[in-house]
C-alpha cells in the first residue's frame, strides 16, 4: 500500500557529484527508518545511509565524507546528495523505508524500483 519512488540516477563523470531523490506516498502512517541501499554488480546489496527514528545517521564507510542523506520527515522524503563520485559508486541504488500504514501495524521494509548510476572514469 506504500510506495517509493526513485528519482535522479544518471550518468556522471569521476569526480562529479549527483543527486538522487526518493518519495514515499500511499497508505502511511508513519516512517521509522528511511534512506537508501545500493547493490553493485556482482556484490550483495549493501547500506548507503539511512536516517534512523531519533534523526541519527548511518553511513557505509566507502562513502562517509562523501555522502549525505537528508531527509523531510513532514514530505515523506529522503535524498542522497553524492558527491566526488568513484567508477566504485556504479550501482543500482534502492530507496528504503520501513513503514507503518496504521496506527499500530507491523512495520513493513518497503523498497524502490531502484535508478541506476553509472560513473564514468
Amino acid at each position: 500500500q506504500a510506495y517509493l519512488a526513485e528519482s535522479g540516477g544518471g550518468l556522471v563523470e569521476a569526480g562529479g557529484s549527483l543527486t538522487l531523490s526518493c518519495t514515499a506516498s500511499g497508505r502511511i502512517f508513519s516512517i521509522s527508518t528511511m534512506g537508501w541501499y545500493r547493490q553493485i554488480s556482482g556484490r550483495p546489496r549493501e547500506l548507503v545511509g539511512v536516517v534512523r527514528s531519533d534523526a541519527s545517521i548511518k553511513y557505509a564507510d566507502p562513502v562517509k565524507g562523501r555522502f549525505t542523506v537528508s531527509r523531510d520527515n513532514a514530505k515523506n522524503t529522503v535524498s542522497l546528495q553524492m558527491n566526488n563520485l568513484k567508477p566504485e559508486d556504479t550501482a543500482v541504488y534502492y530507496c528504503n523505508a520501513v513503514v507503518y500504514p496504521v496506527s499500530g501495524s507491523t512495520g513493513y521494509d518497503t523498497w524502490g524500483q531502484g535508478t541506476q548510476v553509472t560513473v564514468s572514469s
